[in-house]
């Protein structure tokens, strides 16, 4: 299919979806009119669609992330329309791409998804064949949040045009119910491919009701896989312990201050594993012993006073630590004694530590200016990240200050307009010669998104976001680089339309569709070769996409979710003729079908589709994959409360590889998972 036809294709999709829901919502616009306007956010089904917001964002709850019973957090989102995977089913060597951007098969990312934790930004730059976007426990947190493209990143960084990744941790009180006393939870889970076996155990204790404290161990162990024709996955093994401790103090007279603390840490020791974690060999590179440390650390304090609607502040401290030692395997390279391996082996006995410290003070106001309703966030940002020298990886210091303000602005029932804008400047500085000087460099940012609901279920919205990716400590590397910031703009048209008692009493339908074109120039982070400089780098990358979540529920307990997403993108390099967009994410399609008994039983079956890509520097075949999932619940008797999970993963045993990975997806998994609070 040609790019004009994909676009002509991806602008019917989205045409289509208006005409449909608005046809839907007719018969009940006399309902509206009566005052009845449905749920905003509907979760009668797996998940819910968030139709009240112009933002493109997709929450995962814990009740999903109990369900899909996830090895890493990747696997969290994978099912989100717009997120693609590179070896997902793995802590090291995995990163996650949305709409396009974040990590690829060379770098762990590229730091256009950002990714926070409880507000603390992690994550490495960009190491080469190593892959660290992400390396924490899925079973330390309660919720994930994905905000894809830029408009809704303006409050969490500079340059990102992929998207944001939310993080929260479990609080104590979601244990003990915010009532005095213990409280604790067990989990045990057994996956059948690479024989895994996980344990977490929480301990909660309120001693009052307003101190709470948590305590989280974690403990997860893989072998390595065999993907669809029995085949062992190599570098897939892992053992991965985690921890968490958070407290929380709420004072004052009416409560309206708190402290929260939260300390969390992830480790893995490997022996003779690949340097090149892409990769299921040790290849030209070789093997290295690798330790790798993951500690985030998060001060918060909050005041909210019940009498005055404009102060809701929030002062974050954030801490965040990633340290990786790695030491070269003797005799595990061909290239050692050669004179290539001698430019290589400084670079995989190389150790790395990223150190990122970050204040935000952020306050919410809520008032009215007449007939316009405002709830206004606006914020301070102070962040410093060092990076130690190593071989290919130039050691410095990034100093940022940003200040950002987001006003949401609702007119009446109907309006809602948001205009966002962030400024940022950054100081780098080299340790070592011949990158040790300083570079400066600012910019102003912002977008805009508008939002209209009929009253009758169904909205519309557009936006236009504009941001830029400042240098970062990897640039050092390359003098043109120290001085120039990517640009990034994209435009978004979509619609959504959410009601009860749509084609039958009782039953729910929420969908939402939005189509974005994103332009990303001045590059910097992509060179014509696909690796580093000093091959010249990409003039420009074109990307569009149309974005699809459907949620329908039946009183009747069936339900049914529907996610896709076809994109298309080009990309232009200086003397070359336009070519598709490498980092390209092939078109995808989930649907998940089930079924919920009451509060005791969920049984679903869920499809993954992807259609065959040829990018002309990658390729993949199309895939489907099948899934079964159920989770029991007993409401009486000895198990009452104890929370069974039993789960097949690739059913038939498709052998595939999924575009962006670089390893064989693993073959049939049964899961089985036993949960239980007390």
């Amino acid at each position: 299919m040609t790019t004009a036809a994909r676009t002509r294709a991806l602008l019917i999709g989205t045409t289509s979806l208006s005409i449909l829901t608005f046809n839907i919502s007719a018969p009940r616009a006399q309902e509206a009119a009566d005052g009845f306007l449905g749920t905003l956010v509907l979760g009668e089904s797996k998940r819910a669609v968030q139709t009240d917001t112009a933002v493109p964002i997709t929450e995962v709850d814990q009740e999903e992330i109990d369900d899909r019973q996830a090895g890493t957090i990747a696997e969290l989102i994978d099912s989100v329309p717009g997120v693609s995977l590179v070896n997902g089913s793995t802590p090291q060597g995995s990163g996650i791409n949305i709409r396009g951007y974040g990590a690829n098969s060379t770098f762990g990312t590229d730091q256009k998804v950002s990714v926070q934790i409880d507000g603390a930004s992690v994550g490495a730059e960009k190491l080469y064949r190593i892959g660290t976007q992400l390396f924490t426990d899925p079973l330390l947190y309660k919720s994930v949040s994905v905000i894809r493209g830029t408009v809704g990143s303006f409050e969490y960084g500079s340059g990102i045009v992929g998207g944001v990744v939310l993080l929260e941790t479990k609080d104590a009180s979601d244990f003990t119910g915010g009532k005095v006393g213990f409280a604790g939870g067990q989990t045990l889970g057994f996956s059948s491919n690479g024989d895994g076996i996980t344990s977490s155990t929480v301990l909660a204790w309120q001693p009052t009701e307003d101190l709470e404290f948590l305590l989280n161990y974690t403990w997860r162990d893989q072998d390595n896989q065999t993907d669809g024709n029995g085949t062992p996955i190599g570098n897939s093994a892992f053992t991965l312990p985690s921890g968490l401790i958070k407290a929380k103090y709420t004072f004052g007279e009416d409560r309206e201050h708190s402290l929260t603390f939260s300390l969390s840490r992830t480790t893995s020791s490997e022996n003779d594993v690949p340097f090149d974690t892409f990769t299921t060999t040790a290849g030209a590179f070789g093997n290295v012993d690798r330790d790798t440390e993951s500690t985030t650390a998060v001060l918060s304090y909050n005041f909210n006073p019940l009498e005055n609607d404009l102060v809701d502040l929030d002062v974050v401290l954030s801490y965040a630590d990633q340290q990786i030692d790695q030491s070269y395997v003797a005799g595990s390279s061909p290239l050692e004694g050669t004179p290539a391996g001698a430019g290589l082996l400084p670079l995989v006995n190389s150790d790395h530590r990223y150190e990122t410290t970050k204040l935000t003070l952020k306050n919410t106001s809520l008032f009215q200016t007449g007939l316009i309703g405002h709830e206004l966030r606006t914020g301070l940002e102070f962040a410093r990240r060092t990076r130690r020298n190593a071989n290919s990886t130039p050691g410095g210091e990034d100093n940022r200050v940003a200040v950002f303000a987001v006003d949401e602005m609702r007119i009446g029932d109907a309006w809602t307009i948001t205009p966002a804008l962030r400024y940022e400047s950054s100081k780098i500085k080299g340790s070592t010669a011949p990158n040790n000087g300083t570079f400066k460099k600012d910019a102003l940012m912002g977008g805009l998104s508008v939002r209209y609901a009929f009253g009758n279920g169904l909205a519309v919205f557009g936006s236009a976001a504009y941001t830029e990716g400042l240098p970062i400590i990897d640039d050092l590397g390359t003098a043109a680089f120290v001085t120039q910031s990517e640009k990034s703009r994209t435009y978004e048209l979509g619609a959504s339309f959410q009601r009860n008692d749509v084609f039958s009493s009782g039953d729910t339908l929420a969908l939402k569709g939005t189509f974005y074109k994103t332009k990303l120039w001045d590059v910097t982070s992509y060179t014509l070769a696909g690796v580093r400089p000093p091959a010249p780098a990409l003039d420009k990358i074109e990307t569009e996409g149309l974005e699809i979540e459907v949620s329908y529920a039946l009183e009747s307990g069936l339900y049914m979710d529907l996610n896709a997403n076809v994109v298309n993108g080009t990309e232009y390099a200086p003397g070359a003729a336009p070519m598709d967009w490498r980092n390209l994410p092939a078109d995808s399609v989930q649907l998940t079908l089930g079924k919920k008994f009451g509060e005791e039983l969920d049984v679903s079956w869920e499809t993954v589709a992807n259609r065959s890509i040829n990018t002309g520097t990658t390729s993949s075949s199309g895939f489907a994959v099948h899934n079964l999932r159920a989770t029991y619940v007993p409401q009486s008797g000895v198990l009452k409360d104890t929370q069974i999970r039993v789960g097949i993963e690739n059913v038939f045993d498709r052998d595939y590889t999924p575009h962006l990975s670089t390893r064989p997806a693993p073959g049939r998994n049964f899961k089985l998972t036993l949960s239980r609070t007390f």
